[in-house]
Formats: C-alpha cells, sequence, structure tokens
C-alpha cells in the first residue's frame, strides 16, 4: 500500500534542523495543514512545542478559552519562556469581559494560514476545542456570525419568560428543538440567532457536517493516553492551577473589567466565581474544578471519535523524546492511525 506522502518539515531557521529522514520528501510548494489534538492535560502542549521548534514551525491555539487576555493561569496559557521559544497565535485575543465565537476565530486562523503560508511559514494547530477545530478543518456551516445585538434580545426575552426561547425554536427548527436541552440557553440563542440572520434553520445548515469534506488537506493526531493515568493529571494539574494563584487570577480579572458570558462560564472559572461568592468552601472548590474538568475530558474523547481523519497517537509509557519521534512519524506518514 503507497503511504501518504510527507509534508515538508523542513526549518525556516538554519539553527533548527529537521530530525533525520524527514527532508525533501515532498515538494514545497504544497503542505497539508498539520494539527495536534487530544484532551486535556495529555501533553499535547509540551509535545507540540518540542516538535514546533525542532522543525521551525510557529503554533496555532485552538482553545476557546485561552483566547482571552490575562486568563492565563486557568487554561494553562504556555508561560511566556514558552512563548520565545516559539512563536504562538490564537491566545490573547480579546478581553475576558467581550464575546467571541469559532466563526471569528474560524476568520481569525484563516487570514493567518494565508498571510504566513505566502511568506513561507509553517503552522502546527495545537488544542482540545474540537468544534473549534472542526470549524476550522471542515467549515462546520457557513452560518452567520455573532449578532450581539440580536443575541442580547433573545437572551432578555428568555430571561423575562423562561422556556419561551425553546418553544419558538420548536415552531421555526423543530429538528435542533428535539436536540437542544430546553435549558441550554447558549445553545437556543445561537439556532435563533442564525434562523433570524439567515431565514434557514441551522439544522439544514449543518447537514454538510453529516459528511464533512475537508477544506484543505490535514494530517491530525489525536493523543490517546490510558484514562486513569490521565485523571491523575488532571488532578495534579488542578492542584498547580491553585498553587500558582488562580484565585488571585480570577479576582484580578473581577477588578479589571470582569467576565462576559463566555468566559464566566469557564471551566474553573466559574467555580472559582462561586468560591469568591461564598457559595463553594476551598475543599468543595477544587472537587467541582475536577469533576468539571473530567466532564469535559469524557465530551473530548467523543467529539474526537466524530472527528474523520484523525489518527492515533499513543503516548503511554513513551519519553518525551520517543514522543516526538512518534508524532514525527505519524506526520510523516510512517504509522497507522
Amino acid at each position: 500500500m503507497c503511504r501518504r506522502p510527507h509534508p515538508d518539515l523542513r526549518s525556516r531557521s538554519p539553527a533548527q534542523s529537521p530530525a533525520p529522514g524527514l527532508q525533501g520528501r515532498v515538494s514545497p510548494v504544497t503542505h497539508p495543514l498539520l494539527v495536534l489534538t487530544g484532551p486535556t492535560a495529555s501533553g499535547k502542549s509540551a509535545l507540540a512545542l518540542d516538535f514546533a521548534e525542532r522543525h521551525g514551525f510557529e503554533i496555532i491555539s485552538v482553545d476557546s478559552m485561552a483566547i482571552y487576555r490575562r486568563m492565563d493561569i486557568g487554561t494553562a496559557k504556555p508561560s511566556l519562556e514558552e512563548q520565545a521559544r516559539v512563536r504562538h497565535h490564537g491566545i490573547d485575543l480579546v478581553e475576558p469581559s467581550e464575546g467571541y465565537d469559532s466563526e471569528r476565530f474560524r476568520s481569525y486562523v484563516e487570514q493567518l494560514l494565508r498571510q504566513g503560508e505566502a511568506e513561507g511559514r509553517r503552522f502546527l494547530l495545537v488544542g482540545g476545542t474540537a468544534l473549534w477545530l472542526m470549524a476550522l478543518l471542515f467549515g462546520y456551516f457557513d452560518g452567520p456570525g455573532s449578532d450581539p445585538e440580536l443575541r442580547k434580545r433573545l437572551e432578555s426575552e428568555e430571561a423575562a419568560e423562561p422556556g419561551c426561547l425553546h418553544a419558538r425554536l420548536q415552531q421555526v427548527d423543530p429538528e435542533s428543538a428535539q436536540r437542544i436541552h430546553h435549558r441550554n440557553v447558549k445553545r437556543i440563542v445561537r439556532a435563533l440567532e442564525v434562523f433570524e440572520s439567515t431565514g434557514t434553520p441551522i439544522s439544514t445548515l449543518q447537514t454538510q457536517f453529516e459528511e464533512p469534506k475537508p477544506r484543505r488537506p490535514f494530517i491530525a493526531a489525536r493523543i490517546d493516553i490510558d484514562r486513569e493515568q490521565l485523571k491523575r493529571r488532571v488532578a495534579r494539574r488542578i492542584e498547580e492551577m491553585f498553587a500558582a494563584g488562580f484565585v488571585d487570577e480570577v479576582r484580578s480579572i473581577l477588578a479589571e473589567g470582569g467576565f462576559g458570558p463566555t468566559a464566566k462560564h469557564a471551566i474553573g472559572y466559574k467555580e472559582v466565581l462561586r468560591f469568591l461568592e461564598g457559595d463553594l468552601d476551598a475543599e468543595e472548590l477544587r472537587f467541582r474544578v475536577r469533576s468539571s474538568t473530567n466532564r469535559f475530558v469524557r465530551r473530548q474523547h467523543n467529539w474526537f471519535r466524530r472527528m474523520p481523519g484523525i489518527r492515533r497517537l499513543a503516548t503511554d509509557g513513551l519519553s518525551s523524546e520517543e514522543q516526538l519521534a512518534a508524532l514525527e512519524a505519524l506526520f510523516a506518514g510512517e504509522q497507522d492511525g
């Protein structure tokens, strides 16, 4: 069986040479987009940093909460030292008080790719926000961007008469109404926002998602790690976050503009906000953050199973250098997914 040709991983800097065997296998004219994903706390950021530094890539973070400035500890954002090693994009884009969505992020990344590739730069997409990855790789659907005024009006109507938006959605898009829980106001608002903006139900626009076609060639690796080990890593990360001053970070953001409707629901942040309001004690806070994170990890696994073309990268028992070699082999088409 023919192997998939390997993307040109040649460094743009003489000081960053690719590993032996990775040079000159394909024409530099076209390159698949390289993607590394995996669940929270699986080690993808460290592995991505090693790969990008060795091969002269820049990293595009695909994390729906790392886009917010000053939300550093709770999102495990790359440190200033790590950003000095490899150029990062997709972080610190907006204030926590601002709104942001996958369509806006997709536009940002596509512009970055066009500009960067015209200059001969290479990018590695890294992150665990599966919906945003789907939007980047497959387009998800051609719905409109967010309309803040329309969204605010819909949210006000729901606040005044709880349940009215789901009833309206049942009339205009019964398929979505059946799929979306009546208490999931955020998704209901988005579905009605799309309908009022386009005149087309969101469920109709999403039919192309059933058999998605890539917007461009890509090679995607998904870190696969033992579930129990992952739980331990999650617990360790959470303790490190609190030791690093997570609660003080939230206090600081509250004092400097506060959280918008999206950022305030970020995992960890919403629990710390309840702690600061006196609803949780310190022990309950840690328990809630662990539980929320582990639930999110399960949702990530479900999303990854639905993503076409993603290849498994087993990292259990491997050293960092062995993980890097395995990732290089996968991107080179030398490892079965």
